[in-house]
């Protein structure tokens, strides 16, 4: 019998210090979504005064890494910049994770 389950998580890390003077600061955040055929993870990072870099990583039901075209196999991670539609939907997805958890 196959199994016909999604799960779908998702997570943000944010920390700042300060230092004679110099704030130093990032955010990442990390959603997977699951299905019988596999996982998707998009990953994002920012340093203080850095450009956003995001990352995709796919799975097949196996755990093997997908590259190029749904091929298994360990080549290297897309990663390219932040669209602001991407920001919105990051942000969305924070406000709605934090009223899950009773934080707005």
């Amino acid at each position: 019998m196959s199994s016909n389950f999604t799960s779908t998580s998702f997570s943000s890390f944010s920390s700042s210090s300060t230092s004679n003077g110099q704030t130093t600061g990032s955010h990442h955040t990390q959603q997977s979504h699951t299905n019988p055929d596999g996982t998707t993870v998009h990953t994002t990072s920012q340093n203080l005064g850095e450009p956003v870099q995001h990352q995709t990583h796919q799975y097949d039901a196996q755990g093997r890494q997908l590259v190029g075209n749904g091929q298994s196999g360990n080549g290297q991670a897309k990663i390219e910049d932040v669209t602001d539609a991407d920001k919105l939907y990051e942000e969305r997805m924070e406000e709605e994770y934090a009223k899950r958890e009773g934080g707005a």
